[in-house]
């Protein structure tokens, strides 16, 4: 199991690996207020499930309140981010998978009539699932059993997930179980490629320091009409975002005891020390020394 106290999917990995394009995150976020999932995007498909709390998810310019046992979708390339709702602590898994994944070596009948949809949109899952009928509890029922093959990774359980995301499509096949999301409206689609060209801009800078004004030039906006779009879109100011951002590099970089705090501090684009451990604290209910040593109790655990 991959278990983080809280920290967000990395947007530049590799989840799984070249044989195998399929990872499970379980996140357990026990700071009231705090986002649960910085915004960000990947080429790979993702389903969330909620599995305690209620979580407000935005999915590009769409709003969803998820409740424990439902469940979003998320195509390739569409931003995402998630907050507590009604003050909430939360708990959810997450599986993220390349596509590729399904494909068949060649372009057989499931290539063409079933997967190939799935790839460009025209019979994608339901954005939002919840257990009101008998096939969407089935997904959901689905989806649960994917995230114990990923924990359990019994021999052959790449067989069973595999072959249970097959078998999710094949539950969304009558009309009126899937959703075409090949057509997007411009103005929001407008809105999501900016948004993705901030974002980039400070995922490649945040180790410097970052003034609003440098990253709405990236736009352009002025900085007041940048700073009220970007709050729009993230439910956060940029400032909160950059140094939650920040934040999730220096949790990576806290887990080698080798690297000194007041080094990943700096390494993570915080120039004062003080700050770095405030901001972390707010963000991650402990300090850098306290989670370092969370974590290193818990790989201890585990691979014992």
């Amino acid at each position: 199991m991959d278990l983080s106290i809280k920290t967000s999917l990395k947007e530049n990995r590799l989840h799984g690996n070249e044989q195998f394009p399929l990872a499970a995150y379980w996140i357990d976020q026990n700071v009231v207020g705090a986002p649960i999932l910085d915004c960000h995007w990947h080429s790979e498909m993702e389903f969330f499930f909620c599995m305690q709390g209620e979580v407000l998810f935005q999915v590009d310019t769409d709003y969803y309140v998820v409740k424990a046992g439902e469940a979003i979708f998320i195509d390739s390339g569409e931003i995402h981010t998630g907050h507590s709702h009604h003050n909430a602590t939360c708990m959810y898994g997450a599986v993220v998978f390349d596509p590729q994944l399904l494909a068949s070596a060649g372009y057989d009948v499931i290539q063409a009539e079933y997967v190939a949809p799935l790839f460009d949109r025209t019979r994608s899952f339901p954005r939002h699932i919840k257990p009101q009928s008998r096939w969407e509890k089935q997904l959901l029922d689905t989806l649960k059993n994917i995230l114990s093959h990923c924990d359990q990774q019994d021999l052959g359980y790449e067989l069973s997930i595999k072959s249970l995301l097959l078998h999710m499509l094949q539950t969304i096949l009558p009309e009126g179980r899937h959703t075409n999301r090949s057509n997007r409206e411009l103005h929001d689609h407008t809105k999501t490629i900016r948004l993705k060209k901030v974002i980039s801009y400070i995922q490649t800078n945040y180790n410097h320091p970052l003034k609003i004004s440098q990253i709405a030039e990236q736009i352009p906006m002025s900085d007041g009409q940048f700073c009220r779009f970007f709050k729009s879109m993230t439910r956060q100011t940029p400032i909160e975002y950059v140094n939650s951002y920040r934040i999730r590099r220096a949790c990576e970089l806290l887990l080698d005891p080798s690297n000194k705090i007041s080094t990943v501090a700096l390494d993570v684009g915080f120039d004062h020390m003080s700050y770095f451990v405030k901001v972390f604290r707010q963000q991650m209910n402990c300090t850098p020394s306290e989670y370092r040593k969370k974590m290193l109790v818990h790989s201890v655990e585990h691979t014992s």
